[in-house]
């Protein structure tokens, strides 16, 4: 159906689709008449908030009426020294996805390139084609960035390269030595941004963690969130580290109170958190395994994934797939719209999710 005020919309939106969440358990519930399903569809945490996040938020209960500090002074100091960082360094957002968006919104726009790779987070141009640019997209190898290809799509009109490592939905990533080399040989003028939300599930030598190079790569930001291994998703708090002036231009398109008072006194909390985060770390490794052993056992092939997910593939369209397992109560993510029609995406979980999304794909096949 065409949309009566598209004409006088913003330029860029005329081609732009919603992005389109994991379906929530109480919906499919509801359309099937069916209790007990599982979500396995969005990257979330399963092991839940730890005991010191929940104490964090009950504490928080009592200034609910109350705005939450614009600023985030105490998270941003916890980051800042974290990443032995300035504050200055430090802009919060409502997960990591709000920075990305003030990234477009500042450095982007109608007669600028964003540039990123095939199969990369679907943010990126939904964030891009909402200011106007244009969007360049370089061919993925063996479903992850090929930087060489990236690098021969940068121009004069390039503002903004975006690189997710580890990155999603694929799970592939790039090695310290590869990126570093990258950014090194990009336009000092262009912006790279490094996304950083699985960073905490890589055990791995080469892996970098890109904040450490900020000194020397003015033009470099790190996205980080706490959606992930800390377990926060619902409370929407994320983080970019970057040069101070980078910083400065990001906080001045900044939604005031973007980030709420439970967000912040849980985001504090989690940061001194080791165990909680050394378990969900194993909790995910030994998923990853079972789940992986599992899928070969099916005689299915998957993409090596260095993040808290799966993409498997299923060797013919995955959305009939995905119908039989939500029919069963086992939500998963079909990634059509990331150019990969025969894949389904799946969340790992605890031990007994594991079990049952497994079972019920063996049944769906």
């Amino acid at each position: 159906m065409t949309n009566r005020f598209i004409d006088i919309a913003a330029p860029g939106l005329g081609s732009l689709k919603p992005y389109l969440p994991g379906k929530p358990l109480t919906e499919l519930e509801r359309e099937l008449g069916i209790s007990g399903s599982i979500k396995l569809a969005s990257n979330e945490n399963p092991l839940g908030p730890s005991p010191r996040v929940r104490a964090a938020l009950e504490a928080q209960i009592i200034d609910v009426a109350r705005y939450p500090d614009g600023g985030g002074y105490e998270l941003r100091q916890a980051l800042a020294q974290r990443h032995a960082l300035d504050p200055a360094c430090v802009t919060l957002g409502n997960g990591s996805n709000d920075v990305l968006d003030m990234v477009a919104r500042v450095f982007l726009g109608v007669g600028r390139e964003s540039l990123f790779s095939q199969h990369a987070f679907a943010v990126y141009p939904l964030s891009s084609m909402a200011v106007g640019a244009t969007l360049r997209v370089a061919p993925a190898t063996e479903f992850g960035h090929d930087l060489a290809a990236m690098r021969d799509l940068i121009s004069e009109r390039t503002a903004v390269i975006w690189i997710a490592n580890p990155n999603n939905p694929t799970g592939t990533r790039l090695t310290a030595e590869a990126l570093h080399g990258f950014i090194s040989e990009t336009p000092a003028e262009v912006i790279v941004v490094v996304d950083e939300a699985y960073f905490e599930y890589v055990d791995a030598e080469d892996h970098p963690d890109a904040s450490r190079w900020l000194d020397e790569f003015p033009n470099l930001i790190v996205t980080r969130t706490f959606s992930k291994a800390y377990g926060l998703a619902a409370l929407r708090i994320g983080y970019g580290l970057s040069h101070p002036d980078i910083a400065d231009l990001l906080n001045r398109v900044r939604h005031p109170f973007n980030v709420n008072s439970f967000a912040q006194a849980a985001s504090l909390a989690a940061l001194d958190d080791v165990d909680y985060l050394q378990r969900s770390v194993e909790c995910n490794a030994q998923g990853m395994q079972q789940v992986t052993a599992g899928v070969r056992r099916l005689g299915l092939g998957f993409i090596s994934s260095s993040g808290n997910f799966l993409c498997i593939d299923l060797g013919r369209d995955a959305a009939p797939i995905d119908q039989a397992l939500l029919r069963q109560g086992v939500v998963t993510r079909p990634v059509a719209n990331y150019g990969l029609p025969n894949h389904l995406r799946v969340s790992i979980g605890v031990h007994d999710e594991n079990e049952r999304f497994l079972g019920a794909l063996e049944r769906a096949l």
